[in-house]
């Protein structure tokens, strides 16, 4: 009789939960980047799209403060501003968006960023098949505007 208790006191501690964040990031694959530290323009919060993965998750609002007016064309720079230690890769927007589903991402992160801004996409790494996409633009009071998506790629 005691090994049954023994063997139930194991299955509880088991699964007891830790209660600790850092668990949530290992586990998903993910590591913690930096999304928003400055106001979410009005158009990024209406956006209500999935990017297409194994996952489906959605489109999340971008604000940055970069806090100058070129843009922002080298990953390291980007990987640097979103706290990220791993790849980061700029892709064109055609080669992203290739069969034009996310049309409506793209002119909302136009919009969020005054219609004359160039949009940008950046593939940031977590592993060899977990990355996130960041479709965003530089804003007039250079504030890095747009959204993120997380995608497993196998």
């Amino acid at each position: 009789m005691s090994s049954d208790q023994e063997y139930a006191n194991f299955l509880e501690k088991a699964n007891q939960d830790t209660g600790s964040s850092s668990n949530e990031v290992k586990t998903s694959g993910f590591a913690q980047t930096k999304a928003v530290d400055s106001t979410v323009p009005a158009p990024l919060k209406n956006v209500d799209a999935f990017y297409q993965s194994d996952t489906d998750e959605p489109f999340e609002p971008v604000a940055l403060k970069y806090g100058k007016q070129n843009s922002i064309s080298q990953g390291q720079i980007f990987a640097d501003l979103i706290n990220h230690s791993g790849e980061v890769e700029e892709i064109s927007v055609k080669d992203w968006n290739v069969k034009n589903h996310y049309a409506e991402v793209v002119e909302a992160v136009k919009k969020a960023g005054g219609d004359k801004a160039d949009v940008q996409v950046f593939r940031v790494a977590h592993g060899s098949t977990r990355c996130e996409y960041y479709i965003v633009t530089l804003n007039d009071e250079g504030i890095v505007v747009g959204v993120k998506a997380k995608a497993v790629e196998s």
